[in-house]
């Protein structure tokens, strides 16, 4: 598998246009470096050792000037789309709290409960507020596809819609001093009964158990 496994609404999205990128690329950069190829083979001194004058021609460079315009343009319209529904949050979505500071994450929900770790319920669609108490942070969940910058003084968010029940990594992609690297949680997806059991349920309820479900890691 070439990408971590989807689990979030962005993830298909996301991957979608990042192959539409590779594949551009891979195909004009073969196509590029065989013409340099057969340009290096037909047009040798041993083949051509008398140099020849080449004129202009308008067609041609029209050619070359307009393909690649249209391609970038293509490729940033179909980005540019997924990103504009990456920034609309559903008005339904759950609003969760995220505070990060050096070296750990906090999660605090509408009922008032704080957690270290992210729960969520499948297919609810969860808008975190994300805010750093110390440094520069980066919110980042490989299988949902969403990473945003945590920036003190600033409050950013982010939104998604869990589609996969499991365990998944959450980290911080920005290096925030010498504990770093141990700046992890988890983010668990339970079933939606499960999770407003816990929700809805008393203060020192346990939290929804995710290790039975199948693990997306």
């Amino acid at each position: 598998m070439i990408f971590s496994q989807p689990a979030s609404s962005f993830s298909g999205r996301v991957d979608d246009v990042f192959l539409f990128t590779l594949v551009l690329s891979v195909v004009f950069l073969v196509g590029i470096t065989a013409t340099m190829i057969y340009f290096v083979w037909r047009y040798s001194r041993q083949r051509h050792p008398q140099p020849e004058n080449v004129a202009e021609n308008t067609a041609l460079e029209i050619t070359w000037t307009v393909i690649p315009t249209l391609l970038f343009l293509a490729m940033f319209l179909y980005g540019w789309t997924n990103y504009e529904y990456m920034r609309n949050a559903p008005r339904d979505a759950m609003v969760i709290d995220v505070t990060a500071r050096q070296w750990s994450w906090s999660f605090k929900y509408p009922n008032g409960k704080v957690t270290p770790d992210l729960y969520l319920a499948l297919g609810r669609p969860a808008k975190v507020l994300l805010r750093s108490a110390d440094v520069v942070h980066g919110f980042y969940i490989p299988e949902f596809r969403v990473k945003q910058d945590v920036v003190p003084g600033v409050t950013n968010f982010a939104w998604f819609t869990p589609e996969l029940l499991g365990t998944f990594d959450l980290e911080c992609t920005v290096i925030c001093g010498p504990g770093h690297a141990h700046m992890l949680a988890k983010v668990y997806v339970a079933p939606e009964a499960a999770f407003k059991q816990w929700y809805f349920g008393p203060p020192d309820a346990p939290p929804p158990n995710a290790a039975t479900d199948r693990s997306a890691n």
